[in-house]
């Protein structure tokens, strides 16, 4: 999708159409991380007051770390309520990634301190005592979506910032725990670490080639 394309869509229409039936407390739902290596999945839940705007605001994978990072503090600002839900590694290796999403989902939801009325999602239906839609590419579609993934992706960005401190070798600052080549040259010269998730291909053949 092109730059232009992105700018003729109404990031508002969802948003608009459940507004004209009376509905308020939209929530967006988004979450990052489902195919790193390493950490947890991250999910972000937001309602965001009717007259909200922040020029730019879209899909968090297609802003620069410093409007991300600008857009972050702003959502947090002008945000009726937002939630944040953090599954880790052993959760995603126990349950899959595709279940511990909804349980990020799920969480970032209950953690908010006002209950939605209506809650978009970005693609994944979840099962809620609240009314949903799922709306595929709804982090281009939905301006609450778009803000869910920004708040999502900062927080998880940031936790793999920290453990980047910890592991330098790993390169987790540039790569947020993605199976990039510097990642994956240093799983084979050191190994891995806690937060690996084991039940990922390269994590798995590493313990496959070198455990007994």
């Amino acid at each position: 999708m092109t730059k232009r394309e992105i700018e003729l869509i109404d990031n508002y229409k969802y948003e608009r159409e459940l507004r004209n039936k009376g509905i308020k407390l939209i929530a967006g739902v988004d979450e990052v991380g489902r195919g790193p290596l390493v950490g947890p999945v991250v999910a972000a839940c937001c309602i965001l007051p009717e007259k909200f705007q922040l020029d730019g605001l879209t899909d968090s994978k297609k802003l620069s770390e410093k409007k991300r990072n600008f857009y972050f503090e702003e959502i947090k600002k002008q945000a009726i309520s937002y939630g944040i839900g953090v599954i880790d590694e052993k959760t995603i290796d126990e349950v899959n990634i595709y279940e511990a999403t909804k349980l990020a989902m799920k969480q970032a939801i209950a953690n908010m301190n006002v209950k939605p009325e209506h809650i978009l999602i970005d693609a994944m239906p979840l099962n809620l005592d609240i009314p949903t839609t799922s709306i595929i590419k709804g982090d281009l579609k939905s301006i609450t979506i778009s803000a869910a993934s920004v708040l999502a992706k900062v927080t998880r960005d940031r936790m793999l910032e920290e453990l980047d401190k910890e592991y330098p070798m790993y390169d987790f600052k540039n790569n947020k725990g993605y199976p990039t080549k510097k990642h994956l040259e240093a799983i084979e010269k050191y190994g891995i670490i806690d937060q690996h998730r084991r039940s990922y291909g390269p994590v798995a053949d590493y313990l496959k080639k070198y455990t007994k």
